[in-house]
């Protein structure tokens, strides 16, 4: 129905204006309403095959139901402020810390941390699957293996910033921490081509050091999370166990050394609450 219903809306919308109405008995077409319904003939199409093509995904990965469609991304971008009692004692003036993105759409944001598991089933079944997510590397786990996370880019992730080491940040001082930040985004930008703008400190935990370092490093955002996914399970920071609508979800490079399942198996659970919850997930940095 909602398909359908998008199908209608294209064409409608082509049709409706005055200067798109059929041309009387002798008149010849006019091109704007020609190419504006064929424009919209077209887009119909595209959105008939890219579902088409999500849901036998969804069944080729062994999803239950194929996972719901992200509105457009917003033409504003929200104000995103820190959340309440994760501020630092001077926090005026340094990036937000924030678990969710202030928005009333049912969306939430997949985010993958470090780069320890390196599972290319993992990069063909979010692009068949066309399930965005956002990817936060540490140098020491992802150094080893550049091209993968490059075939992950090329395939539209954002690589961004989880320091060069993944050492507990409030411990090191305000160098040192700006050493770990800044030599992240130096090695991004040498192998990836683009300085990230986000930041996620390992272990989620920081001080006004980090922050500070991390401005200075050129970073405007340090998300951290409302949810953590496993293959069995999703646990929850919040006291109602669930998920609301801008949850940012934490989850890891991880395969069955770490888990009892694989990264594939870890997303067919993240996808199945997510979508049993009447959510879609969106692309984080449309949100930034």
């Amino acid at each position: 129905m909602a398909l359908a219903a998008l199908l209608l809306a294209a064409l409608g919308t082509a049709c409706s204006s005055e200067a798109e109405k059929p041309p009387t008995k002798g008149e010849k077409p006019k091109a704007g309403a020609a190419a504006g319904a064929a424009g919209a003939v077209d887009q119909a199409t595209r959105l008939k095959q890219k579902q088409a093509a999500r849901i036998a995904a969804a069944k080729k990965w062994g999803l239950l139901k194929t996972p719901l469609t992200a509105p457009a991304a917003p033409k504003e971008k929200p104000e995103i402020e820190t959340r309440e009692g994760f501020e630092v004692d001077d926090h005026e003036g340094l990036p937000p810390v924030f678990t969710t993105i202030p928005t009333e759409e049912n969306v939430v944001f997949l985010t993958v941390d470090d780069g320890a598991e390196k599972d290319p089933e993992f990069i063909r079944m979010m692009k068949e699957l066309d399930i965005p997510y956002t990817a936060f590397l540490s140098d020491y786990l992802v150094r080893d293996d550049y091209p993968y996370f490059k075939r992950m880019q090329e395939a539209g992730v954002t690589l961004n910033n989880h320091s060069l080491n993944h050492r507990y940040m409030p411990a090191l001082s305000y160098e040192k921490q700006r050493q770990e930040i800044c030599g992240m985004q130096d090695t991004i930008q040498k192998q990836f081509g683009k300085r990230p703008t986000v930041f996620r400190p390992p272990y989620g935990n920081y001080n006004e050091d980090t922050l500070r370092a991390a401005k200075s490093c050129g970073i405007k955002h340090v998300p951290l999370w409302n949810a953590e996914a496993f293959p069995n399970r999703l646990d929850y920071r919040e006291w109602d166990r669930d998920l609301h609508p801008g949850d940012i979800i934490l989850t890891h490079f991880r395969g069955r050394e770490d888990w009892k399942g694989t990264m594939p198996d870890m997303i067919r659970q993240v996808m199945k609450t997510v979508t049993e919850k009447g959510y879609a997930v969106a692309r984080l940095e449309d949100y930034l």
